[in-house]
């Protein structure tokens, strides 16, 4: 019988979609219904998110409990467990691990199951990123380390070889040429080294021990002369800061014969930053190539940013060197947390005069068999002078972080899934295996947080893997890692380019892959924020693809996100990802300052980016009822249940989730795909030329343009359906040949590209011919277009343009905006598109009412504006449409945003008068006072409610129960109406308030408001005759927390771990401030 009813089911749903396809208005009708469904009461698969952070093992059973209950009736249906330690923090007496710890995990596990919250658990302690006190030494990010012998020849020799590192592990031992001869540096032994202002011990700088060194005067500015009787000739310059925070503008100089200087290189020295999570080497040296370079003076000018620091060497060499070897073998990495770009990008270097001073292949020599496992070195010594360098791998010695410290240890090597297998298990294994199937049901994700664990370079089986990968044995290029030229200053670096991109790719698919994997093994998804901010070795848009899920970040207040979200929405959109989170308004302080109302508007932008999926940053448990507003941090707005105006938190997500739904439907639309290159480390692209306004823009590899893109109708499209018009090339002379092919490919199919031709290949792989084949696919495709003389070539059924900008582009393909608005950029939008529904998002970022006529690139379609904040529906009856585009009249309130959806076919616009859509509303009441205000007595508000002639500021009350209150007032008054007009809507207008509010009339629940237009339809809610109003509002605890400060010490009932607040700290305004009205209004076609 059940086969039988599951044989008619799929009948049926075969005949729906059979008559579905055969009516396509039927089924555009149902899509419309079902958006319309979902839009005004959004379905349980749309997630609002929380970072649930259990801090510095301040935790308890109950605290889980009940910020689990109130999660689920503030709309919160998503919490990801952090188990982070601030060290800043008191710590609380339930230690991670601990029986205790367990039993409370099990709790909320349980209760998050009965609850239906879905679960995700951060991979490790802290969040940042994978590790713990179970990974060992080998088992963690490692980097390729070396010690140096210089031995003579011919003898034999039996020598212990020193450890770069104790926690080392051997991988070759292998002898170099010693072209590193005395007579080619410029050292105190054979040049005068002078200074102004005038320093002691300038030997130092030239004694080759990194160990001693010179101070730096105070001031701004110091200058060092070399000077030698004989002319000198310099290859390359090496300088080595001593070991204290250091970063200074460089400016090498010669001393011509006319005894004018001239400059050498000019290069900056960043050694500002020596945490681990930015290289492994701290304070690694800066080398800089120079072109034969020959005088009796150089002079090294250095203007410096930082005092109490010094440099330890100074190496004029006559030896060419690799330029940054350090920065290139992400020894040391970016010191900020935003790398753009161009900040992984360095100039072709020049090359080497004399062949003799560069080291070839064939003169390295292997001689690993000849060390005993005890390290010592036993070797016939060919003639000549030899370096032998042991190398092998030692950790990185990052931990993860910020975790409590029995819960801290090393990372795991982000290039093995062995090990990121062998991680999963000690700590989400051990989770599966504690915890009984039945109380976890709700557990599915496992959670990465932002990638703040720096960078590494090596790992077991490298030198096999990278034959495999490139063709070539990555063997004679291991002295380049020490920054020696092996052959060419050129191949060398195409090595490297090589080895980046190797680590890139790894980190891509055995870290970010090799979690999903495991991770899938046990019925669990994975979730990941895909960029870094600290010392990032990967490419970003590959990092995010491996993973189920992605993430950007945002801060309420400044630039923080900005390129973050971005890059989640590429990788979302390339990879075919529906839903883009964001661990969203997050902050850096001060506590308890925030609401919603003053996050809509980096919440707005960046959903018009493309985030669709909200992942509130932060919750953090609240173990001690007793205590409030409780425990909070340094960072993140405070979403938990203790917060002021938590209890009208679900105002704030149904906003989101009506949001969230409607970017979640059908597919981005984006006109220009920004191709990042193939380098790395990457964490970003570059928008170049720049975008106009009206369009938006995706950033895409090189992974996804030659495994998915194709040409569809004139667009590049993936096969998930996202199509491009246009694909920009970044200005660069690099690429691989197989790339190039497939663009190529794509041109000759019918696509658009804009850029200039690569001149050659990055890579080492397949050298000389891949040049040649660059060079070669080149001229077919560009010819002789130059961007200059010529800037557009047909090729195919494509068109190939150089040296334009993108409106120019965009005027010769008649691609018009796909959303005009003002230049101004105040207005900021976003698309998708579904089954012949339209759906714009428009965002009103400044603070002031504004009127636009956005211009949409859609033809023979009836606007419609939703409101998410209200789940509100109707038609717009003003509009004009001309056959390319239809303009409408739109009028944002500050900081609001709107859905202008096109779902039905247009009727006639007899008028294109903004007041059609946006009726002037007629005041039937201003409901001036008195007002009773009840305050809660519990929260040390008046005993007895106080009577508002005139509705004011809270603060500005001679009442400290009153001025400096923070919690939930209900403001009361009676009003008459008239009879209700039939067709006409009567609103309530708050005018302004801070910082939410909920209205009952009559009794009745009505609504709430949090941000502009403070407005609520109260027509069902109406009646002739008197009206009960009331507004039950809430603030900040920020003025109860300065209040306190102005009570003895004993009478402080307010508690918390971080009060940035002193008496004097300025009140934040707060309460209902008016003018509050009764307003009718009929709009058209409603």
């Amino acid at each position: 019988m059940k086969l039988k009813m599951m044989m008619l089911l799929a009948v049926i749903s075969i005949m729906h979609l059979l008559g579905c396809k055969q009516n396509p208005h039927a089924n555009l009708t149902q899509l419309s219904q079902e958006l319309e469904r979902g839009f005004i009461t959004p379905p349980d698969s749309i997630q609002t998110s929380v970072y649930w952070y259990w801090i510095s093992d301040n935790i308890s059973k109950e605290g889980a409990i009940r910020d689990l209950h109130a999660m689920k009736k503030a709309g919160i249906n998503r919490a990801f467990i952090g188990n982070i330690g601030i060290d800043d923090l008191p710590y609380g007496k339930i230690k991670m691990f601990s029986e205790a710890w367990w039993e409370i995990l099990h709790t909320a596990l349980k209760t998050a199951t009965e609850l239906d919250i879905e679960i995700g658990i951060f991979n490790s302690p802290g969040w940042s990123q994978s590790g713990g006190p179970w990974i060992k030494p080998e088992q963690s990010m490692r980097y390729l380390a070396s010690s140096e012998l210089v031995v003579k020849g011919p003898q034999t020799i039996t020598q212990l070889l020193q450890k770069p590192n104790e926690q080392f592990q051997d991988v070759k031992v292998i002898a170099i040429p010693n072209v590193m001869r005395e007579e080619l540096m410029l050292t105190h032994k054979n040049a005068v080294i002078e200074s102004t202002p005038l320093l002691a011990n300038l030997g130092r700088l030239t004694d080759n021990d990194p160990q001693t060194g010179i101070n730096l005067p105070e001031g701004n500015s110091v200058s060092i002369s070399f000077k030698s009787e004989k002319p000198f000739t310099a290859r390359s310059l090496t300088v080595q800061t001593t070991r204290a925070p250091f970063m200074a503008d460089v400016v090498l100089q010669i001393k011509e014969s006319n005894n004018n200087y001239n400059t050498v290189s000019q290069f900056v020295i960043n050694r500002s930053n020596p945490a681990l999570n930015v290289g492994f080497d701290p304070y690694a040296p800066v080398t800089i190539a120079l072109p034969a370079t020959t005088s009796r003076e150089f002079r090294l000018v250095l203007t410096y940013r930082s005092g109490g620091s010094g440099l330890a060497e100074v190496n004029l060499s006559g030896v060419p060197r690799m330029e940054r070897y350090s920065e290139k073998t992400l020894a040391k990495m970016h010191p900020t947390p935003l790398p753009y770009w161009k900040d992984y990008l360095w100039p072709e270097q020049p090359e080497v005069d004399d062949k003799s001073l560069i080291i070839q292949d064939k003169q390295i020599l292997d001689i690993t068999q000849h060390l005993s496992p005890e390290g010592v070195l036993s070797w016939d010594v060919p003639e000549g002078e030899w370096i032998v360098l042991r190398m092998g791998m030692a950790p990185t010695g990052v931990t993860n972080g910020p975790a409590s410290p029995e819960a801290t240890g090393l990372e795991v090597d982000k290039m093995s899934k062995k090990w990121t297998a062998v991680h999963f298990d000690r700590f989400i294994g051990e989770i599966l295996k504690r915890i009984p199937e039945a109380d976890r049901k709700t557990f599915k994700v496992v959670v990465q947080d932002s990638y703040e664990t720096g960078g590494q370079n090596f790992t077991d089986g490298m030198l096999e893997e990278f034959e495999q990968r490139y063709g070539y044995d990555a063997f004679p290029y291991l002295p380049v890692f020490r920054g020696y030229v092996v052959n060419s200053r050129m191949e060398s670096d195409r090595f490297l380019w090589d080895l980046r991109r190797m680590i890139a790719d790894k980190v891509a698919y055995d870290y970010v892959g090799g979690l999903r994997e495991v991770s899938h093994q046990h019925g669990l998804t994975t979730w990941l924020e895909n960029y870094g901010h600290w010392g990032f070795p990967g490419e970003f848009l590959m990092y995010g693809g491996q993973s189920d899920e992605i993430g950007g970040e945002f801060w309420s207040q400044g630039e923080l996100g900005d390129i973050e979200n971005r890059a989640a929405t590429s990788a979302g959109h390339i990879y075919g990802k529906s839903k883009i989170s964001a661990e969203s308004n997050t902050s850096g302080g001060p506590a308890y300052s925030r609401h919603p109302a003053m996050m809509k508007q980096r919440t707005d932008r960046f959903f018009a980016e493309g985030i669709n999926n909200t992942l509130l940053h932060v919750y953090i448990m609240q173990p001690y009822e007793e205590k409030n507003p409780g425990v909070n941090a340094w960072f993140g707005n405070e979403f938990d249940r203790k917060n002021s105006w938590f209890s009208q938190m679900d105002l704030f997500t149904q906003y989101l989730k009506r949001a969230n739904f409607m970017l979640q439907q059908g597919l981005n639309v984006a006109d220009v795909a920004y191709f990042i290159g193939e380098d790395a480390p990457k964490m970003t692209g570059i928008a170049d030329p720049a975008l106009p306004r009206g369009y938006q823009f995706d950033y895409i590899n090189a992974e996804v343009i030659l495994r998915d893109m194709t040409v569809k109708d004139g667009l590049l499209t993936l096969p998930h359906g996202t199509q491009y018009r246009v694909l920009v090339l970044p200005k660069q002379e690099t690429m691989r040949p197989e790339l190039l092919a497939k663009i190529k490919e794509l041109v000759n199919e019918g696509a658009c590209i804009l850029g200039p031709a690569p001149k050659r290949s990055p890579s080492q792989q397949n050298q000389p011919e891949a040049d040649n084949r660059i060079q070669q696919l080149a001229i077919e495709l560009w010819g002789d277009l130059d961007g200059e003389t010529t800037t557009q070539r047909n090729y195919g059924k494509g068109l190939i343009m150089n040296g334009l900008s993108l409106e120019e582009v965009f005027d010769r393909i008649g691609l018009l905006p796909d959303c005009k608005l003002p230049e101004d950029n105040s207005i900021h939008y976003g698309h998708r598109t579904m089954g012949g529904i339209e759906i714009y998002f428009l965002s009103n970022q400044t603070d002031q009412e504004t009127v636009i006529r956005p211009e949409f690139r859609v033809t023979g379609k009836q606007p419609e504006l939703w409101e998410a904040t209200s789940g509100a529906i109707r038609t717009l009856p003003a509009f004009e449409a001309n056959g390319e585009f239809t303009a409408v009249p739109v009028k944002l309130a500050p900081y609001e945003s709107v859905f202008i959806v096109f779902r039905n076919k247009a009727g006639k616009n007899a008028v294109d008068d903004i007041t059609a859509n946006y009726p002037v509303p007629e005041i039937i009441e201003e409901l001036k006072g008195p007002w009773s205000v009840a305050f809660d007595p519990a929260f040390r508000g008046p005993a007895n409610p106080v009577i508002f002639e005139t509705l004011h500021d809270w603060t500005t009350s001679q009442n400290d129960s009153v001025k400096y209150y923070s919690g939930t007032a209900t403001y009361s008054i009676t009003f008459n109406a008239p009879e209700s007009a039939d067709n006409k809507i009567i609103e309530i207008n708050l005018g302004k308030l801070t910082a939410m509010a909920k209205v009952k009339i009559n009794g009745n629940y009505a609504g709430g408001v949090w941000t502009y237009p403070y407005k609520l339809d109260i027509t069902q809610w109406m009646k002739p005759g008197q009206n009960e109003l009331e507004i039950e509002v809430v603030n900040n605890w920020m003025n109860r927390l300065i209040g306190d400060l102005n009570l003895p010490e004993a009478q402080r009932e307010t508690w918390c771990y971080v009060n940035p607040y002193n008496a004097q700290s300025a009140l934040q305004p707060s309460g209902l401030f008016g003018p509050v009205s009764i307003q009718s209004l009929q709009y058209q076609n409603k």
